[in-house]
């Protein structure tokens, strides 16, 4: 440890010379003082959370505190009589001789984020604030160095920044898909077309529901399903909606796409088709296709008599509309016991 009692005897010239400014005399023999302050500078050294360490202009490390043992993995013992350039991964070695330059010149280096290398071989991130270190005669002997590890930190920064993206990305297309509903709704009243952007703006908010739950990584077919049928699967009218199918994840877009064609069909059929009356029924199957696709099939039987309408309603473009934008296709079916509507996604 000669190198640490030379790096506490420079700071304790340093101390003992503002003490002397301030006026701060004591009786205390000089010699017993100095040693006491590098015993209390010494114990702070040690104590502290951050690495500090002390290399000549050559490099060589000459101290060692636990922190930086604890940080880089090597005892006091191994570090100390070694280049510093042992915790510098061979990719970053031309910091170090610049390092070196500037110290020569007098200059401080604060808060310089740098990767530094383990023993282990891992890397951390670290914040290095290096001060030149001189002798009783003004001389730069050598360099004081500390090393905060805000590796984890910076992996909380790296995370904020991602989520915020994320958030940014997902809220332009949430902004995006409530103007595609506007634009598409129509309605003979302003309370009717009130209440057609109110629902299809719900569906879209209950299977967000859904990707909040799972962490955003999608939703269920069937619990996607059960959101949008929930009016007709209360107890007692659980007969008039089977659905079957194996368990389906499907992407925030897809599961979004999904939703809300199920509330178009959903209301249609609640309007005019199989939900209209006390008889209808509604079956809703999926399946993946050999080649990956989700096959979705709803078919609506025992409600009044379908007619296939002369032109297209404003439900059908949208369903038509939402599929096409994830390249898949919509078939519609329209049957005098009920509609049948056939669905295929890529996912």
């Amino acid at each position: 440890m000669i190198g640490h009692q030379r790096q506490c005897s420079i700071w304790v010239f340093g101390v003992f010379s503002v003490w002397r400014k301030l006026g701060l005399q004591s009786s205390e023999p000089a010699l017993e003082r100095a040693e006491r302050l590098a015993n209390l500078l010494a114990s702070i050294v040690e104590s502290s959370n951050d690495a500090i360490v002390s290399k000549n202009l050559d490099g060589i490390v000459t101290s060692w505190n636990k922190a930086a043992e604890r940080i880089f993995g090597y005892s006091a013992s191994e570090a100390i009589g070694q280049p510093i350039t042992l915790v510098i991964p061979e990719d970053r070695q031309s910091e170090e001789r610049e390092i070196l330059t500037r110290i020569r010149r007098g200059e401080r280096i604060d808060h310089f984020e740098t990767v530094r290398r383990r023993k282990d071989g891992s890397s951390i991130v670290v914040s290095l604030t290096i001060s030149p270190v001189k002798d009783a005669h003004g001389n730069i002997v050598g360099a004081s160095k500390i090393a905060r590890d805000i590796t984890e930190q910076k992996r909380t920064q790296e995370q904020i920044s991602l989520l915020a993206r994320e958030a940014e990305h997902r809220s332009k297309n949430i902004l995006s898909n409530v103007q595609a509903i506007i634009n598409l709704s129509q309605s003979g009243t302003s309370e009717g077309l009130k209440e057609v952007i109110s629902g299809r703006i719900q569906a879209m908010a209950n299977v967000h529901s859904l990707f909040v739950e799972a962490r955003w990584t999608g939703a269920e077919v069937s619990a996607i399903a059960k959101q949008e049928l929930a009016p007709y699967l209360e107890q007692g009218h659980d007969d008039r909606v089977r659905m079957e199918g194996l368990q389906t994840v499907l992407e925030p877009t897809t599961a979004q796409a999904i939703a809300g064609v199920l509330h178009e069909l959903a209301t249609n059929a609640s309007k005019y088709g199989a939900l209209a009356n006390a008889k209808g029924q509604i079956r809703l199957t999926w399946s993946r296709s050999e080649d990956g696709q989700l096959e979705l099939r709803w078919t609506e039987s025992g409600g009044p008599r379908v007619n296939e309408p002369e032109r297209k309603g404003f439900g059908s473009h949208l369903i038509e509309g939402t599929i096409s934008q994830l390249g898949g296709k919509v078939r519609f079916d329209w049957r005098a016991e009920g509609l049948v509507c056939e669905i295929a996604v890529p996912t």
